[in-house]
């Protein structure tokens, strides 16, 4: 087991009703707040209504940015930091996903300098201060409420990039499982395959962990065996919130202690689709998993059979585990070829390209020269 270190200062309110505390947190951080959100169910749903009222009420003074897109950009970031910049707010309030979380941990520590944020993901320069951020969870999936990370696409330099700094956990985050109740079947299906493939990731990573393992196992079995029964009830309160917790666990960094690194080259792969042909993050996980573990195989196949014998409590081989594994994801409905997405096979070149320019590579697994062509033709078989 590798040494660690045990840090997460999010306080995470977790169930019904935990809203109505909002705005008394908030003026913990001052009286100007920016309002962060998506592009429009936040404002069907209600939620913007309600968690304006909140606000209201306790006197705070609002700013606002909406429209983030659900594969963030940094033209987004860059215009709500000016937002936030010019009326010198005191906090951030993000409503929405994982991508209106991602955007607001950027823009927190956008808000306080004069360059774009883009400077962040490419090391031109190193976020020294944040502005307060606050999450209120809409959609399980991502983890990014109760973690540090965030992922942006800069469309002008065909890239996608991921950033974490101890100053981008939120403060605080509100989870109400009743939130994500109007997210529709198949995005409810991408969340789940988003939080088994943050598992996974920590199950492939260096170093080993008896016990990190045992929640993984227990993680992926829970979106396993209540995933499937949230598809067939979407208003279930219940599943709603087994789901929600889950997603929350996977990815806060209960998975990853007593390892030196997960292996991320899965996310890194699934986000050059998601940059060049906007695929769901996580129906472009779907696709890049199956293709990645038998490209893999030859090099681990007891960590893969491993993983379906303890998923499915049966002895497995690795082709046995990839196999149970894949079909999962298509019984919940998720894609596991290109072709799901409606991607035809002329396009693999690009996909190629955009891995060489973004340098695709995982921690525990690398990608040697020229394996990028055999991994993006496994997206088509």
């Amino acid at each position: 087991m590798e040494n660690f270190t045990i840090y997460n200062p999010t306080t995470l309110h977790f169930g019904k009703d935990v809203l109505a505390n909002l705005g008394l947190i908030l003026k913990e951080y001052g009286s100007k707040v920016l309002l962060v959100y998506g592009k429009g169910s936040v404002k069907s749903s209600g939620l913007y209504d309600q968690v304006k009222g909140y606000l209201e009420q306790d006197g705070l003074e609002v700013f606002e940015y909406g429209g983030i897109k659900s594969n963030p950009v940094i033209e987004d970031v860059d215009g709500a930091a000016e937002v936030g910049r010019k009326n010198q707010v005191d906090m951030i309030l993000a409503v929405g996903g994982g991508s209106v979380i991602d955007s607001a941990k950027i823009i927190s520590v956008t808000i306080p300098v004069t360059h774009t944020g883009w400077d962040f993901f490419s090391g031109k320069a190193r976020a020294v201060k944040a502005v307060p951020l606050v999450a209120v969870l809409t959609l399980a999936a991502t983890g990014s409420e109760m973690n540090p990370f965030a992922v942006v696409s800069n469309h002008a330099l065909g890239q996608k990039a991921a950033f974490g700094s101890p100053l981008t956990f939120p403060k605080h985050s509100f989870l109400d499982p009743r939130l994500t109740i109007s997210v529709p079947r198949d995005y409810t299906a991408y969340g789940i395959a988003d939080l088994i493939a943050h598992c996974f990731e920590a199950w492939f990573g260096n170093g080993e962990a008896s016990l990190s393992d045992r929640f993984v196992i227990s993680i992926v079995k829970e979106a396993m065996e209540f995933g499937p029964l949230l598809l067939n009830d979407l208003t279930n309160y219940d599943l709603r919130a087994r789901i929600m917790f889950a997603a929350t666990m996977a990815l806060n960094g209960t998975t990853m202690y007593g390892r030196s690194s997960g292996d991320w080259g899965v996310h890194s792969a699934g986000h050059i689709l998601s940059l060049l042909y906007d695929v769901p993050h996580g129906a472009s996980l779907t696709i890049v998993y199956p293709a990645w573990m038998r490209h893999f195989k030859a090099q681990i196949p007891g960590r893969i059979a491993e993983l379906g014998t303890r998923l499915f409590d049966t002895p497995l081989t690795a082709d046995q585990s990839i196999d149970r594994i894949e079909n999962f994801f298509l019984s919940i409905g998720c894609p596991v070829r290109l072709s799901g997405m409606n991607i035809s096979a002329t396009s693999p070149q690009a996909i190629i390209d955009g891995m060489v320019s973004n340098k695709v590579n995982g921690a525990a697994l690398k990608f040697g020269e020229g394996e990028y062509e055999a991994l993006v033709g496994r997206f088509y078989q």
